[in-house]
């Protein structure tokens, strides 16, 4: 039976799409020709995270070469790797006084190294241009290449995020080309590769209002503790346009803080939870809890 989708409850339509004072933030993101995750992929944030000066960049593009089915970004031929972005993005970085930056990017499975080093070049030039930076990355699967893993978390960011999305049985509705067990082998990779070096934090997240059940998802988080994963995140999917994987339904504010509680008893070092929380959501906020409570 198809999902009829719902009118927007008041604890998600209240802030959505609302820009604030951002233009100065739109300003530099155009004079850098500088992509964000938040335009690209309708984030409801984005108003209140230009009015605090901050953005997530996306590198290689605005053209993805997966196409899933709960994100607005473009599908198609992506353009030529540009490989003055990680200055730019640096640059950029610098004008607008970040002391912690969060980068992603679209996926690029027509590059022979799938977008890994221009990661790691973004990394370096973050690191050269502002001295004490905290950086993130957000990256995809690398469809399960452990050498590419392994070059961007070499480039030590301070966090490896990678999103699961979802619970096992929705994610071939969803994530195309991506399976549950692969993105699961990323975040283990990615864990025993932050221990071995000593340096680095995972960071998953994850959907509701999917169709996902409560054991489901409770499952899920599971699996993704059992990686060595030790932030995650957890929020509402809203459905980008009509062309998009509708809403199973919306997911109540009290719901979310018994998934913080419990994400926190099976072991998570620090949980963002709720309707309209994203990966890069305050990500700066969430990293200092976590560096402020490691002994």
């Amino acid at each position: 039976m198809p999902v009829t989708q719902q009118r927007l409850p008041s604890w998600v339509v209240n802030r959505t799409g609302r820009l604030g004072n951002a233009e100065p933030v739109i300003r530099r993101l155009r004079k850098g020709r500088l992509v964000t995750v938040c335009e690209e992929a309708r984030c409801p944030n984005i108003g209140e995270c230009f009015d605090r000066g901050t953005a997530t960049f996306m590198l290689l593009g605005d053209t993805c070469t997966r196409r899933c089915a709960f994100c607005s970004v473009t599908t198609g031929r992506p353009r030529p790797v540009d490989p003055l972005e990680p200055a730019r993005v640096a640059e950029t970085a610098a004008q607008m006084g970040l002391r912690y930056v969060v980068v992603t990017t679209v996926a690029r499975d027509d590059l022979a190294d799938e977008g890994a080093g221009q990661f790691v070049r973004t990394i370096a030039a973050l690191r050269k241009r502002l001295p004490g930076v905290e950086v993130e990355v957000l990256t995809g699967d690398f469809n399960g290449r452990e050498e590419l893993l392994g070059r961007v978390i070499a480039a030590r960011p301070d966090v490896f995020g990678h999103n699961l999305e979802t619970v096992r049985r929705v994610t071939p509705q969803i994530r195309g080309r991506a399976t549950y067990d692969r993105s699961l082998e990323v975040l283990r990779v990615a864990g025993r590769l932050v221990r071995e070096q000593g340096f680095g934090l995972v960071k998953s997240g994850v959907m509701v209002g999917l169709g996902e059940t409560r054991e489901e998802l409770s499952e899920t988080m599971k699996d993704i503790r059992s990686t060595g994963c030790s932030i995650i995140t957890v929020g509402q999917y809203l459905r980008p346009t009509r062309a998009h994987h509708a809403v199973a339904r919306y997911v109540e504010p009290h719901e979310f803080e018994e998934i913080a509680a419990q994400a926190r008893a099976i072991g998570f070092a620090e949980v963002a939870s709720g309707a309209l929380v994203r990966s890069s959501y305050r990500a700066d906020k969430v990293f200092a809890t976590v560096r402020g409570s490691a002994p």
